[in-house]
């Protein structure tokens, strides 16, 4: 993986300059510390006007040589390309190319992208099975093409205004061109409190967007068209027998790790000791050679730490173990990590990720992971909780509520966000509720009354009451999903996957001149797990149903049967005991006060129920550190 960048124009009043393109370049060497590359080209008959300029700082994975440098072009120098991922299959689509005649200079995937755009010009998508970010410029047809990948594994950030294009793989990168404002979307802040993130298309950093998985945009002549090229389809379902569904999903694992081996530098994975991250360690030592280093992160708080876990899997399959222990002091990072993150990110989990990419650095360059594995294949506690919902909406409302109150009255408080009472609570409170109101508060930090009491009038009237349900409705609008559970599985891979998940991984890796590879994520995995009726993946109680069945074979039992655990730290305690004075300076501070987003009185309750065990606030906390460290660093 590597970081790009770049701006072009048809204004006669920008600036583009190497000395520009050099600094966008120098904020993303942590992404790319093995070279930098800048491409420029003028404007015929014009002095010394610039109209392009690409900038890339690579990573090298593939062809360590100088022959593998970006940016890179055809033979005639008449099309240039900047290219942050991978092509996984980049090898038999090279060996296509070059049945046609097409000459290459290195033995690079950025290369074959190159030839095949060549020939197939923007259809060349339609081939790519990879990671993958771009952009080329075609000088006979004076135009710039830019793509993401299906899933969005792979960031791309631009802003276009005055005919005027600028890009790159991060926002910190766009904000080196003194041209470009640095403003707060204050509108998306709400959103940024219900979800932990800031929903695609749209950045924290106004008129800044990212351009959308499985998108691609063509610049010609001042003109900006952003099209999509390919749709994740729940609509058709394959008919076969169990043992053919295991079967198959063996296969195309099987391959997407395969593909995913191909390297000229140490690969390892990142273990849990759940269920996906062990069968992508499986699938590496049974097409492997040598012992699969892999890495885990732990807690001393034994609720949230799964090393006894990862340990059962690496002496299952003999790999090279490493483990670390985070622990509360591993907050002095958070303003390192704001700044690698670009936009405030709310999921506590970047704190160990961040700790176990940066291990995994120290002996190998590139590491496999399980992400997608919960969205393929139904792994979250939510998806029972909606099959049970819907069974509970079935009784007549007269005995629902009869029901919920004496019930809700005999739970008792917890401390514990997600042991069995809480998570009790938390499903009868929403469970009669219609499934989109039931998906949006299930899944949100803070709630639409929550954050009322919290803005200021004057910054509700400015965001004039912005509806964060909206960014749900059109995921839910656009889904191809026949049946509830598909709806909730598209609705994850569009939203918490793409926007949460697939960020985490990025910044966690890239931050540590890592690359992150992810089997379950290759988008022909993706189409089968979409094919397979949602009671085969989940089977009356049972989660993850049928890939438990095609791993029951090679995995033991003990991993098998055990219950889903999240990778956050564990923050409520930690906000309670070493972590609350450094909550309360930041939070209560008046240059935090003063943005005129919150209350003073709503923040010191915030944090007050939490320290007195009134309420579980600790995520929220988070939430709000995050925004304000972000005011501090880039605002």
């Amino acid at each position: 993986m590597c970081g790009i960048c770049g701006k072009v124009s048809s204004n006669t009043n920008t600036n583009i300059s190497e000395d520009l393109i050099r600094r966008m370049c120098s904020v993303l060497e942590h992404r790319g510390p093995d070279y930098e590359g800048v491409y420029l080209k003028g404007v015929k008959g014009v002095g010394c006007r610039v109209k392009i300029g690409l900038g890339h700082r690579r990573l090298s994975i593939i062809d360590l040589s100088p022959a593998g440098h970006q940016p890179m072009s055809n033979e005639d120098g008449s099309i240039w390309i900047v290219m942050n991922g991978e092509i996984y299959n980049f090898l038999e689509l090279r060996e296509v190319l070059e049945k046609k005649g097409h000459c290459f200079k290195s033995h690079t995937d950025t290369e074959v992208i190159l030839h095949l755009y060549e020939e197939r010009g923007i259809d060349c998508l339609e081939e790519l099975r990879g990671a993958f970010a771009f952009a080329i410029w075609d000088d006979r047809k004076n135009q710039l093409f830019m793509a993401r990948d299906r899933l969005g594994q792979k960031p791309f950030y631009y802003m276009y205004k005055n005919e005027t294009l600028i890009f790159a793989s991060e926002i910190k990168a766009i904000l080196q061109d003194h041209e470009v404002p640095v403003e707060v979307n204050r509108k998306a802040i709400t959103d940024y409190l219900s979800y932990g993130y800031t929903p695609t298309p749209e950045s924290m950093f106004k008129d800044i967007m990212k351009l959308p998985p499985a998108h691609f945009m063509v610049y010609s002549n001042g003109d900006i068209k952003i099209k999509r090229y390919w749709r994740l389809d729940f609509s058709k379902k394959t008919k076969l027998s169990e043992p053919e569904y295991c079967n198959r999903i063996m296969d195309l694992l099987e391959d997407a790790t395969r593909i995913r081996l191909i390297s000229d530098v140490p690969l390892g994975a990142f273990l849990s000791g759940g269920i996906d991250s062990s069968a992508v360690v499986y699938m590496m030592s049974k097409l492997s050679s040598c012992p699969v280093k892999t890495f885990s992160i732990g807690f001393e708080e034994a609720t949230h730490s799964e090393l006894k876990y990862a340990k059962i899997i690496a002496r299952h399959f003999g790999t090279e173990h490493r483990e670390y222990i985070v622990k509360p002091k591993a907050i002095e990072l958070l303003p390192k990590l704001v700044w690698h993150y670009n936009e405030p990110y709310a999921d506590s989990s970047a704190l160990p990720s961040y700790y176990v990419a940066q291990m995994a650095r120290q002996e190998v360059k590139v590491a496999l992971n399980g992400d997608g594995g919960d969205e393929c294949f139904g792994g979250y506690g939510r998806f029972m909780a909606v099959k049970y919902a819907e069974l509970f909406r079935k009784i007549p409302s007269c005995l629902r509520d009869g029901l919920i109150a004496p019930i809700m009255r005999k739970i008792p408080e917890s401390l514990e966000y997600n042991n069995f009472p809480a998570k009790l609570k938390r499903f009868l409170t929403m469970a009669s509720k219609p499934y989109r109101e039931r998906h949006y508060n299930w899944v949100t930090l803070f709630r639409d009354h929550e954050k009322d009491s919290l803005f200021t009038d004057g910054f509700k009237k400015e965001i004039n009451n912005r509806y964060s349900f909206s960014y749900l409705d059109k995921t839910f609008e656009e889904s191809s999903a026949r049946d509830l559970m598909d709806l909730v599985i598209s609705t994850d891979i569009s939203t918490y996957l793409l926007d949460d998940l697939l960020v985490k991984m990025d910044i966690a890796t890239m931050a540590n001149s890592l690359e992150g590879r992810s089997p379950f994520l290759d988008h022909k995995v993706m189409e089968f797990a979409a094919s397979i009726p949602s009671d085969i993946k989940i089977k009356g109680t049972r989660l993850k149903y049928i890939l438990k069945k095609a791993l029951s074979n090679v995995l033991p039992e003990e991993i098998l049967s055990r219950g889903k655990m999240g990778f956050g730290i564990p923050i409520d305690s930690w906000f309670r005991g070493e972590l609350k004075n450094y909550s309360y300076d930041i939070l209560m501070s008046p240059e935090s006060l003063n943005r005129g987003y919150f209350k003073k009185e709503a923040i010191e309750r915030l944090l007050e129920d939490h320290c007195r065990a009134k309420a579980n606030n600790g995520a929220r906390i988070w939430t709000l550190l995050n925004l304000e460290l972000w005011h501090r660093i880039f605002i």
